[in-house]
């Protein structure tokens, strides 16, 4: 049986494993540490108890990351607002730059009108002083005479050659301020606050220029006073020409000289800032594209890296996340992990001594222990578990995945119709030759529809083989769960709705007989909401189609939903590659030898593979189809018959098929040794012939009972016996007490605890036989408690003698029933194990309920008389006055043997 650490369970439920421990204390569950694995019953029993507290947590969570959600949605709605309003900042500070801007160039284009305005009237101005000068020196002018004519001539001769200087100067201006004006232009492009500069200079050099022109003029008017009045002014030409040099033109050179200087500097200036803005941009350029180049070698080294890994762990047919942990057995002692992690065992020693659990070089180490070193010294690990050893895991790369055919597997309650609806898809009359039409093994089968093939995986509905069920939901895609219409909801429905969530495989659900008188489709509907199936118009999840396998209605609804319900799972396998899958059944046949039923999961499956099945090895000698008919390879989702095993494997056990034969034998025999190492360590559990010597050997002061009884009355009857006996010496406690038959879980529950099981009125099914014969726990049945407080007080106080022992001769199931004369009504059975005689006493057992304790009192094999019936015989019993027999039954035969009494 699997197991659970309870760590691993305190994950599953969102807890520390100190808070699960305390559960466990509570509940009263055997736990030493949070590496301790708990069993299936234990794990049930812990899931139906913390169920409410695993719903608020898990509601907790949900609450906290619901508001984890709208926190960050609330962030990022304040991000994206934040955003937005620097947005519209910016697109602000733009507007007013490019305003600002616009209006810098009006008053630019204003001042530079308003200047020209200035230069024309200041020239106009000119022109007219200069004509009014000019009239003036005519009409104060002497009358006609030689002196006056030379006068007149020499004035003459300056006009002239001042309107020379005039406009070769004019000329110059003109091509200094065209120069001056156009610097200005392209400084003001660069920075308006130069353009704004430039005005200022032009606006002087414009002043500058019209008062040099202005001083000539003056001097001229001057000089023609003087004239007139008489002056002696030899060479008035050049000494004009000399003033306008010394003053004007020297006063314009520093003016242009300033500018000049001052527009080259501000040009060097701006130039080494652009300068030094474009060597940083340049920079951070570069830089960037050297981080990216960096980072884009390194996503290609990861890739490349990844790449590699995938084909190794292809290679080797494993996942790529196991290739770097290390792997370590559970209960690995000091030396074995120092030498898996290849680091001296001294620096293990040192840590645990750290760690408050010093232990030596062969003791053994928890599991947390080994995850708190390794984690320490930066190593990851892997810690496999007796169940992980016997399993494989495989990798395949995503482009090698193709479409596969659904397994579907058919669950529900013993004649609810799950063979009468297989029946009704392959037609091929499988339950006309079931026994009592009742499935005993799991069987598998392939479909066509519409062009699709379906594996469909038929499990048995009776409560005894509980276990073969949960092995098919487990190797299943999808479940259809069959509920009669008339009948509803019952036990096996609900431990198929266990099973399948377990599995976490998908549930179809299949109302079956709605053509019956007093069926209830929305009944069952409604009943099936208390077990979390909900339908998808009520809005469930779960498909419902309503059926009669009988009718063969609403049968192509029911394949379409299959088929639909397959699509969406998007089922993929590798083909190209070696096989692997799971062992569905497996028998030992006289003819054949080892016939195992295997259901191909991945890979293809040829006749001459070899391949490791649980604690067997063989080469595939040939391989049927669920038809019988011979074949040579088996994909995917293929169920076969395969022959050629060495033993009988385990049902449930994964295969896994080797290119190299030894290897096969070699892990084989590996495997066999562990398994007959473990039998020789398991703990001898107490008996009641034993009970005396543990109790001298101090090996234990209690006896824990596990008490199954027919009715509640015979349960607290018995309890209050065993309440009033002396439990001086050893101490009597009932762990677990219920109504019903002995099972499975009863048997794990006394295997953990080292229990006896009592039943009262009741039977063990035959996995809790099997279960108790391979666990070594002990199962005692009882009819009269008076018998059970006997031998009881007899174990105790050491005085115990078996004199009789009960010894199982066979079981046989109750096919159908008939009348025969002069005994009434007859069984016509089937003999499943064993061999019962005529002679033997039997049992009839109902529903693991004991209802006939008797002889025989007919039996024939067909029409003769019978002494005896093997297994896989049919035949008749009648039982000795008894006549309530039906279809279903069991008759389990047995023999009193006598044996002497020992010391």
């Amino acid at each position: 049986m699997a197991k659970v650490r309870v760590s691993t369970l305190a994950k599953e439920f969102g807890m520390t494993s100190k808070e699960l421990m305390g559960h466990l204390a509570e509940m009263k569950i055997p736990a030493k540490s949070a590496s301790s694995a708990l069993e299936d019953a234990y794990v049930a029993m812990v899931r139906k108890q913390l169920a409410p507290v695993i719903e608020a947590r898990a509601q907790e969570v949900e609450a906290a990351k619901q508001a984890e959600e709208e926190a960050a949605a609330a962030e990022e709605a304040a991000r994206a607002a934040e955003a937005e309003r620097e947005r519209i900042a910016a697109e602000k500070a733009r507007e007013e730059e490019r305003r600002q801007f616009a209006a810098a160039q009006a008053a630019e284009e204003a001042a530079r009108a308003e200047a020209e305005a200035k230069k024309k009237a200041e020239q106009e101005r000119l022109a007219r002083e200069k004509e009014e000068a000019a009239r003036e020196a005519q009409r104060r002018a002497v009358p006609a005479s030689d002196s006056g004519s030379r006068f007149r001539s020499l004035l003459d001769q300056i006009a002239a050659q001042e309107t020379v200087l005039k406009e070769k100067k004019d000329a110059e201006n003109k091509a200094k301020a065209e120069r001056s004006s156009e610097r200005g232009n392209r400084r003001g492009n660069n920075d308006r606050r130069g353009g704004r500069r430039n005005d200022r200079n032009a606006a002087d050099n414009n002043s500058e220029r019209n008062a040099s022109e202005s001083r000539p003029h003056s001097h001229r008017t001057n000089a023609s006073n003087n004239i007139a009045a008489g002056m002696d002014f030899p060479n008035p030409d050049k000494q004009g020409k000399g003033k306008k040099r010394k003053g004007g033109h020297n006063s314009e050179e520093d003016h242009y000289s300033r500018m000049a200087r001052e527009a080259e500097e501000y040009s060097r200036e701006k130039v080494l800032e652009e300068a030094r803005a474009a060597v940083e941009e340049a920079s951070r350029e570069s830089t960037g594209r050297r981080k990216k180049r960096k980072e884009k070698r390194e996503r290609e080294a990861a890739k490349a890296q990844e790449e590699r890994k995938i084909e190794e762990a292809l290679a080797q047919g494993v996942n790529p996340e196991e290739l770097d942990a290390i792997k370590v057995s559970q209960g690995v002692t000091v030396q074995e992990l120092a030498e898996a992690l290849d680091v001296p065992a001294n620096d293990i020693i040192k840590r645990l001594f750290l760690l408050g659990t010093p232990l030596t070089m062969t003791q053994s180490m928890s599991d947390d222990l080994v995850e708190l070193v390794a984690d320490d010294l930066g190593r990851q690990i892997k810690i496999i578990t007796p169940e992980e050893e016997n399993t494989f895991s495989f990798y395949d790369d995503p482009a090698d995945l193709k479409p596969r055919a659904p397994v579907v597997t058919v669950m529900g309650h013993v004649d609810h119709g799950k063979t009468s609806l297989l029946d009704a898809i392959r037609h091929t009359g499988v339950a006309a030759g079931e026994a009592g039409g009742i499935t005993q093994a799991i069987g598998a089968s392939q479909v066509m529809i519409n062009g699709r093939k379906i594996t469909f995986i038929d499990t048995p509905g009776h409560a005894t083989f509980t276990a073969m069920r949960a092995r098919g939901a487990k190797v299943t895609d999808i479940v259809i769960l069959i509920v009669a219409a008339d009948d509803g909801v019952m036990p096996q429905t609900i431990e198929s709705i266990n099973h399948a969530k377990a599995a976490g495989v998908p549930i179809v659900v299949a109302v079956n007989k709605i053509d019956k008188p007093g069926a209830n489709p929305d009944r069952v509907r409604q009943e099936l909401t208390e077990y979390g199936i909900i339908p998808e118009e009520w809005g469930g999840q779960n498909m419902f189609v309503n059926i009669s396998a009988k009718q063969k209605i609403g049968i192509d609804d029911l394949l379409e939903t299959v088929l639909l319900q397959a699509d969406v799972l998007e089922l993929k396998a590798n083909p190209d590659t070696f096989a692997s899958g799971n062992v569905l059944e497996a028998k030992l046949d006289k003819g054949r030898g080892s016939v195992a039923t295997v259901l191909v999961t991945r890979g293809t499956l040829h006749v001459g593979d070899t391949l490791v099945a649980g604690l067997t090895y063989g080469r595939v000698r040939a391989m049927l189809d669920p038809k019988g008919h011979a074949v040579t390879e088996a994909g995917p989702s293929d169920a076969v018959e395969i022959l050629g095993l060495q033993s009988v494997p385990n049902a449930g056990d994964e295969f896994r098929v080797f290119e190299d034969e030894r290897e096969a034998r070699a892990l084989a025999d590996e495997r066999s040794l562990k398994a007959r190492i473990e039998e020789q360590s398991r703990v001898k559990h107490v008996t009641l012939e034993n009970l005396f010597e543990t109790i001298a050997d101090a090996e234990v002061k209690e006896l824990n009972l596990i008490i199954k009884a027919d009715v509640q009355g015979s349960i607290e009857a018995l309890q209050d016996s065993l309440d009033k006996m002396d439990q001086s010496e050893v101490r009597i406690n009932t762990i677990h007490s219920a109504v019903g038959a002995i099972n499975e879980t009863d048997v794990v529950l006394a295997d953990a605890s080292n229990a006896i099981i009592i039943g009262f009125g009741v039977r063990p099914d035959g996995k809790a036989r099997s279960a108790a014969e391979r666990e070594g726990v002990e199962i005692r049945c009882y009819d009269v408690i008076y018998k059970c407080l006997e031998e009881l007080d007899a174990a105790r106080i050491g005085m115990l003698k078996p004199t009789e022992v009960e010894v199982s001769t066979g079981s046989a199931t109750v096919l159908d029933t008939f009348k025969v004369p002069k005994v009434g009504i007859a069984a016509g059975v089937r003999v499943e194990e064993g061999e019962i005689a005529a002679t033997d006493s039997v049992r009839l057992v109902r529903d693991g309920i004991v209802v006939f304790n008797g002889k025989i009192a007919s039996m024939r094999h067909y029409k003769d008389e019978a002494k005896s019936l093997k297994s896989g015989s049919e035949g008749g019993i009648g039982l000795e006055n008894f006549q309530d027999i039906k279809p279903g039954d069991t008759i389990e035969g047995y023999r009193i043997d006598q044996v002497a009494r020992t010391e």
